[in-house]
């Protein structure tokens, strides 16, 4: 199967107490795998859950309203309830993503594994600051097991990006599939209810369309997609800014200098080494012309047509 064209899939989602703020449980009708999402102020509901004794792995994420990464800690344990109250000192993270077997199948090694697969990818791909403080140890793992562990881990992708996580999809773009063509994008929202049926039909185009934004010293190009603006590695950022900048493209700029992400190529502009994810296409044309901007005008693709014209 292509890995860029998803076959459709049936997602089942269940909030337990009525409340779709509070704890939503989702499931793919034909797999064993259960991810339940847990804001910080309802981890008691959870605790009271029979699903709160087993083996399972979690993700800790904090919430930000500003540009920067999410922060993440990914874990695993024997014992989610005791593990989780261990993280109470923890003063970042608002919302915790647990993953565990719906019949009781998974065992500390498979958790384990999927641990270091976990972090090693949420390395690579770059969506969410990693706070922990190693990688994980990776288990002696027979074949037949690491065969079971990769479709967990596949199942358990699929359900933290319904879930609004997609901390191991990559925002590259592999030029060699890459296609000229424009494609609309729109999403509707679903209806909430106690049960939730999500059918994610396949969609005939992949490939997101190349924008670009040209301005003095600045010379970027990226694309958008259903989490924000991505602005690609390679894009030139300029160096100098106006008073009526974005207070966060000062912060911004200083926090991916300091991370390598961001080198001076001459003394006016600056260098992109990775691809970053901004929430919305203003933000992201904001840090290449160092002023403010309305990205949804100034981002154009190879014919000249804005986003705005485009996704709205």
């Amino acid at each position: 199967m292509n890995p860029l064209i998803p076959s459709a899939k049936t997602i089942q989602i269940y909030l337990p107490k009525g409340n779709p703020r509070g704890l939503r449980l989702a499931e793919m009708t034909t797999r064993t795998v259960r991810l339940i999402e847990i804001p910080r102020i309802h981890i008691d509901d959870f605790f009271a859950m029979p699903d709160a004794n087993q083996v399972g792995l979690y993700f800790l994420i904090g919430d930000t309203d500003s540009v920067e990464k999410p922060l993440l800690y990914v874990g695993q344990t024997g014992d989610l309830k005791r593990r989780l109250n261990q993280h109470d000192d923890k003063d970042f993270w608002t919302r915790a993503f647990v993953m565990l077997s719906t019949n009781n199948s998974m065992t500390q090694t498979h958790a384990l594994y999927m641990e270091h697969k976990a972090i090693a990818t949420a390395i690579e791909v770059g969506r969410y600051e990693l706070k922990n403080g190693n990688n994980g140890n990776k288990p002696h793992t027979p074949d037949p097991l690491k065969a079971d562990c990769e479709e967990l881990f596949h199942t358990l992708d699929v359900l933290l990006s319904t879930l609004g996580q997609p901390i191991f999809e990559s925002l590259a773009i592999h030029d060699s599939l890459y296609s000229n063509e424009t494609y609309k994008s729109k999403s509707t929202d679903s209806t909430i209810a106690k049960v939730t049926q999500i059918i994610d039909e396949a969609p005939t185009k992949t490939i997101p369309a190349l924008f670009y934004y040209k301005v003095k010293d600045g010379d970027a190009k990226g694309y958008y997609d259903d989490d924000g603006f991505v602005i690609l590695a390679g894009s030139l950022i300029r160096q100098t800014q106006t008073s009526s900048a974005p207070p966060f493209v000062t912060k911004l700029k200083e926090s991916l200098l300091s991370s390598g992400k961001l080198v001076a190529v001459n003394d006016k502009s600056y260098k992109l080494i990775e691809n970053h994810l901004f929430k919305t296409p203003s933000g992201a044309s904001a840090l290449v012309s160092g002023r403010s901007t309305n990205g949804w005008i100034e981002w154009k693709n190879e014919l000249g047509e804005t986003l705005d014209s485009i996704y709205r």
